[in-house]
């Protein structure tokens, strides 16, 4: 079991075994933030990078991408997942940011959470990565991991960062999404995980893994 006082040494060993980082931690605008972010949902990260390069050469501001036609915008966003969707987000909050933020990227949780196609793990990244606040980003792979490891015994990735918040030192909040993502995508996969090769395979629950590799 990896106990939440083990958490921090975990993270620098999973940290040591990554071939590669998330796209958005290359940015720091925050409305490239959350656009990117937006449009890697359930998209892998290297479509994530060539499709928001791709954008970001057209527009650099809300301003900028409402001058765009919704042809436009799925062609330049295509091929993530959901690319109809995505584009109709951006449109919405990209009017919105304009309009009720004055066009600035709202800071808050709350507030951002508003905005057409943001979710808590998106809006706490754009917390975290743009705005250098403690924020708890929590998607698929933190949530599966952390209950793997035995950190935390939780059913959805909503009470997984609340156990996080209670749990783990707000220090390592911002590392947590930025290390156990790529983790997850390389190693400890949703399904026949690398338990075999794992630096943590010693330590590891292993709770809810099956099969393994």
């Amino acid at each position: 079991m990896i106990s939440e006082k083990d958490i921090e040494k975990a993270l620098k060993t999973a940290e040591k075994t990554l071939k590669r980082r998330p796209y958005v931690d290359r940015l720091k605008n925050p409305f490239k933030v959350v656009v990117s972010t937006l449009l890697s949902a359930r998209t892998k990260d290297e479509t994530t990078a060539i499709v928001s390069e791709r954008l970001f050469s057209k527009v650099k501001t809300p301003k900028t991408l409402l001058k765009l036609t919704q042809n436009e915008l799925e062609h330049l966003v295509y091929p993530v997942s959901f690319y109809k969707n995505k584009a109709r987000f951006l449109f919405g909050l990209s009017r919105m940011i304009l309009e009720d933020y004055g066009g600035k990227v709202p800071k808050t949780i709350e507030e951002l959470i508003k905005l057409p196609g943001v979710g808590r793990k998106t809006a706490n990244l754009v917390i975290s990565v743009a705005f250098g606040k403690k924020g708890v980003c929590v998607d698929t792979h933190v949530h599966r991991i952390l209950n793997r490891w035995g950190t935390v015994s939780t059913q959805s990735p909503l009470e997984t960062e609340m156990a996080i918040r209670r749990l783990i030192p707000s220090k390592l909040w911002s590392k947590i999404n930025r290390i156990l993502v790529p983790y997850g995508k390389e190693t400890c996969t949703p399904l026949s995980p690398y338990c075999a090769s794992c630096r943590l395979n010693q330590i590891c629950s292993k709770r809810g893994v099956e099969k393994f590799r």
